[in-house]
């Protein structure tokens, strides 16, 4: 057992609320860290139809009463919206961040931890990364996705996510993905919105204002765990990784699902968006805060080189009554404050949420 730290917004949240619903990608510890913080709770599969059909929600509002969890967004807002509405809190559970790896004594160097990703079952039962995500992926194409839509060419979907994950970190473009799988475009965005509602990715929002600038409006595709994007790369072991052209952008998935885990856990939105120009302006990550933005740049080197901080410095620029300071999150060890901008390891990526510089 991996003690979360969503543990403590889910107790709370069982003070306030009849029902505490808890959603996520499957086995990323929903069920386990539930019955751990309420281990005095009756369990209950309503995967099963004849304990399904049985299930009562009390009228008497009593605080706390069920804690729900589940693995598809659609289907669990659905029933939200139509018995629960007002009756439940929602909270969303990724796998490990890094910070729990390192309470737990979870240690990996940085391109093992992009191979394992951060499902806690490959960590507790030790299994191979590669074979465990290769189950994970076929269990979730044979079995969930035909819970969610009919397709008829399992192969060509299964193509089609591959083909997602090359592309992440980068703008997304549906005629350019359409091309390359051979459906439409309106196919593809049925698709996406499949993968995003049953946790496989995550679309990163344009921040974008009146800035006097012609923004990029389309949104940035990541995954919500590395460890299944370098599978589905083709990715077998570190020393692939370290030489894959894909490196840099695997390394900003993994700050960009730190940055949210941290806000997650919380149980507040992420708040987190890019920035790009017309003319190639751009910063990875822009943190909102109230009135607030906090740019932050993600660099695979592990030494610090001082045009790392040219985007920040032009963020901080075009919005200097809302940008106070920035964060370059790179693999090198040396942390240290440059003017308005700090320089952090990866692995205290979480610190930027929790405030502490």
């Amino acid at each position: 057992m991996y003690k979360r730290l969503i543990e403590k917004e889910l107790q709370d949240l069982a003070q306030g609320y009849p029902v505490v619903t808890v959603v996520g990608p499957r086995q990323s510890g929903k069920t386990t860290v539930v019955r751990h913080t309420f281990p005095d709770k009756p369990y209950a599969n309503l995967e099963e139809v004849d304990v399904r059909e049985m299930a009562l929600f009390d009228e008497k509002e009593q605080k706390g009463m069920f804690i729900l969890t589940g693995s598809h967004q659609m289907e669990l807002h659905g029933a939200v919206s139509q018995s629960l509405a007002g009756r439940t809190a929602l909270l969303t559970l990724l796998p490990l961040s890094l910070e729990e790896m390192k309470k737990e004594d979870v240690r990996q160097d940085l391109d093992n931890l992009l191979l394992h990703g951060g499902y806690p079952r490959i960590y507790r039962d030790k299994l191979d990364p590669i074979k465990a995500y290769r189950n994970y992926f076929r269990t979730y194409v044979e079995r969930d996705l035909r819970q969610i839509i009919q397709v008829k060419d399992l192969s060509q979907f299964q193509r089609f996510v591959r083909i997602c994950a090359g592309r992440i970190g980068q703008v997304l473009n549906l005629e350019g993905i359409s091309n390359d799988v051979g459906v439409s475009s309106n196919t593809v965005k049925e698709w996406l919105s499949v993968l995003e509602a049953s946790f496989v990715i995550t679309r990163l929002q344009p921040y974008f204002e009146n800035f006097g600038k012609r923004l990029i409006k389309s949104p940035k595709l990541y995954f919500t765990d590395v460890g299944l994007a370098c599978y589905l790369l083709g990715i077998e072991n570190s020393v692939q990784i370290e030489r894959d052209p894909l490196r840099g952008n695997l390394i900003e998935n993994l700050v960009l699902l730190e940055l949210m885990k941290c806000r997650l856990n919380q149980g507040v939105d992420p708040q987190l968006y890019y920035y790009r120009d017309a003319h190639g302006n751009e910063v990875d990550l822009i943190f909102q805060s109230g009135r607030k933005l906090i740019p932050i740049e993600v660099k695979a080197s592990r030494t610090f080189h001082k045009d790392f901080l040219k985007n920040l410095k032009f963020f901080k620029e075009l919005a200097p009554d809302r940008v106070s300071k920035g964060f370059l999150v790179y693999a090198g060890k040396q942390e240290q404050q440059i003017q308005d901008f700090h320089t952090l390891n990866y692995a205290h990526t979480h610190q930027i949420i929790q405030g502490i510089y």
